[in-house]
């Protein structure tokens, strides 16, 4: 293999399908072999889109899965959303980044630990919903800031839950440390963590600091 090919910029969900698709290839040959007429397969009604290939940057990358959240459901996430993660003077609201969005299309992946999210994240959503109308007659998105904290205080800490709300704590945790995932993996948010990474350099690049060559023993190696 050439350097231009091993370099080739595939990408993970690329690469992820182009097995998959190999690996379904691969298992129908005994069926294919064993048929007892010696005709030629027909090709399938709908080939896999996602084979490897040079990617084409002039044209926006598609996700290979369709967004699943209804819009009911988006709504009660972006509510919760921009409950644990308000708008402040100094960070905008998660909904303002888009981390509705970032959250329908990680439950929409074709993953397995995706999928395991999926359950959590849309049963969640729907105990929520049952636990407002009960209490409050009301979506969740529907209610003041007040009631939906009174809501979600009863589900933030699973150690503390009860066992009724048990349901609603496992998704809370969850869903909250995907909202984190969302905010934080923003350009928008970087500084928040003291990111300092994606800055272009004034001049060229310093190299290692002598102390941390020092501390980590290399002087005789650099």
């Amino acid at each position: 293999m050439n350097d231009a090919a091993s370099s080739s910029p595939i990408s993970r969900r690329h690469a992820l399908k182009g097995l998959l698709t190999g690996a379904a290839g691969a298992a129908a040959v005994p069926a294919a072999i064993a048929a007892p007429n010696h005709t030629e397969p027909a090709p399938p009604a709908h080939p896999s889109r996602f084979v490897f290939h040079d990617p084409d940057f002039m044209q926006p990358l598609k996700f290979p899965w369709e967004k699943l959240l209804s819009a009911e459901e988006l709504a009660t996430v972006q509510a919760l959303a921009d409950l644990i993660l308000p708008k402040d003077e100094s960070s905008p609201a998660a909904s303002e980044l888009g981390v509705p969005d970032f959250i329908n299309e990680w439950v929409s992946a074709d993953y397995p630990a995706h999928q395991e999210d999926r359950e959590i994240i849309r049963g969640g959503l729907g105990w929520l919903n049952t636990e407002s109308f009960k209490r409050f007659s009301k979506r969740f998105e529907e209610l003041g800031e007040p009631q939906q904290c009174q809501i979600a205080d009863d589900i933030c800490d699973p150690s503390k839950a009860s066992p009724e709300h048990h349901i609603g704590a496992v998704f809370f945790r969850r869903f909250r440390q995907l909202c984190l995932s969302g905010y934080y993996s923003h350009s928008q948010t970087w500084k928040n963590l003291g990111y300092v990474g994606n800055v272009t350099l004034a001049g060229p690049y310093p190299g290692v600091l002598p102390e941390v060559i020092e501390k980590l023993g290399l002087q005789d190696v650099v």
